[in-house]
């Protein structure tokens, strides 16, 4: 080949170092920002992956913010319900050392008195302000709306979740068999009978055991009244009739018992004796809720089917076979979480008020509320309905905790558990695709650096030998 000036050479070897320049200027690139993608043009379709995990990720983390914030709000909850716990298991003790009448003097009694005002103002005051973020919490804000209510048939309402959507909940209640009280019969003590000699027996509820002592020559009143002094001992009732003396457990349900067991005497005169009670057993009630089988302790009804979850009494004019009572539970109130990424993952959960006014009831026969001085079951007037309604209002207290409870471990932390799973396998899948592998464009960085001064040394020599075919015309 001759000898010729040309620039092809000069040209390519431009077209060579200007390539082998902006790949190099990528891998600075990369290298500085830590991301593999930083335009369009670095890997369309990788762009479009990193894209779609960036708002998964968005989301993800979004759904993470609101579970805990969920989970901070129901542990402002728990703690209020554990101080309530806490208060009501002090006014179950006053009450208590209240009922041994014999051994209390009235100004001791109006201390005890003093003392459960206090303590069931507390419980209103925590009630009234315990609050989230400017929301109250237990006060029935909270509550999952319901109309249609019979309130002469069903008692202590509670829905504590629902399903999600705009539609609202029909339910219809059928008692199918009625609940009884557990009841046996002392002999054959009628209203003309006495004891023909001093008498000792235990007398056995579910609430425990009492001993009573007839004397010689007792009335059946006299033993109606002794027994009866005891019921809030042993949760075991008695009344007279003509012909014998009845005894009842003061609720209903199959928990609830009567036994008797006569320790001494128990002759009547006309050579009767009262009998032994091995054990008469209560009944709970049959209940069907929207045609299924509902789970009942005595009158109290617990239901849970198709995202719907609620609770609630059989009044004493309901507990009867046949006949429907029907109410509509709203698709409005409660406290609504987002738990996952999309719509479908709602969640709603009713905390109904937990004030003393709606503490109780059922078949305790009051609210909590009654027994502040004044009230229908404070000291001075009915110590056994108020021992009855205070169980309820700590039972109360436990269900609403243990709801909420649930609701906590097992939809918002499990929930949070998922979402950080999730979390980590899309923080990892797009580290994949979209970060830099520094190894590989550290080697890619000499390799292009080379290439470069390479490139850089060669355009010299070709623009040194255009200068030396020059040189020949002179």
């Amino acid at each position: 080949m001759g000898l010729t000036i040309t620039n092809s050479n000069t040209m390519n070897l431009l077209n060579i170092v200007t390539r082998t320049s902006t790949n190099q200027s990528n891998v600075l690139t990369q290298l500085s920002t830590g991301l593999r993608i930083n335009k369009g043009s670095d890997d369309p379709a990788g762009l479009i992956a990193m894209t779609s995990l960036d708002a998964e990720l968005t989301s993800v983390n979004s759904a993470l913010d609101n579970n805990q914030r969920a989970d901070a709000m129901l542990n402002v909850a728990d703690g209020a319900l554990g101080e309530i716990s806490s208060l009501l298991s002090e006014v179950e003790s006053l009450v208590m050392a209240s009922s041994s009448e014999a051994g209390l003097s009235a100004s001791e009694k109006a201390a005890n008195q003093a003392q459960i005002d206090s303590a069931i103002s507390s419980i209103d005051r925590i009630v009234n302000t315990t609050s989230f973020n400017g929301k109250k919490l237990i006060d029935g804000n909270l509550s999952i709306r319901t109309t249609g209510v019979d309130t002469t048939k069903v008692s202590n309402l509670r829905v504590f979740s629902r399903a999600n959507g705009s539609s609202n909940t029909s339910v219809t209640v059928n008692v199918t068999a009625s609940a009884e009280t557990a009841s046996a019969s002392l002999g054959t003590y009628g209203a003309s009978n006495t004891a023909s000699g001093a008498t000792t027996m235990a007398v056995t509820g579910s609430l425990g055991t009492a001993t009573i002592t007839i004397a010689s020559g007792a009335t059946q009143a006299e033993v109606v009244t002794a027994i009866n002094n005891s019921k809030d001992m042993t949760g075991v009732s008695a009344t007279g009739a003509t012909s014998a003396i009845g005894l009842n457990s003061t609720s209903y349900g199959s928990d609830e018992f009567v036994s008797v067991s006569v320790l001494s005497g128990g002759y009547i005169n006309g050579g009767a004796t009262m009998n032994n009670i091995s054990r008469d057993v209560g009944v709970d009630a049959t209940v069907l809720v929207n045609g299924t089988s509902a789970g009942v302790d005595g009158l109290d009804v617990n239901y849970s089917a198709n995202g719907l979850s609620l609770s609630f009494s059989l009044t004493s004019t309901y507990n009867t076979a046949g006949g429907a009572e029907a109410f509509t539970v709203q698709s409005q109130g409660g406290a609504t979480f987002q738990l996952g990424t999309d719509a479908t993952t709602k969640a709603t959960i009713g905390i109904d008020s937990l004030a003393s006014h709606a503490l109780g009831g059922g078949d305790s026969g009051g609210f909590l509320r009654e027994l502040q001085a004044g009230g229908a079951a404070d000291l001075n007037t009915d110590t056994t309905k108020a021992l009855n309604v205070v169980k309820r209002a700590i039972n109360d207290v436990a269900t609403a905790r243990g709801r909420i409870g649930g609701f906590q471990k097992f939809q918002v932390q499990t929930s949070i558990n998922s979402l950080h799973a999730t979390k980590a396998g899309l923080s990892d899948a797009r580290s994949v695709i979209a970060e830099t592998d520094y190894a590989t464009a550290s080697a890619e960085l000499n390799r292009q650096s080379v290439l470069l001064n390479s490139g850089i040394s060669l355009l010299g020599l070709a623009n040194q030998q255009a200068s030396q075919i020059l040189s020949l015309l002179g």
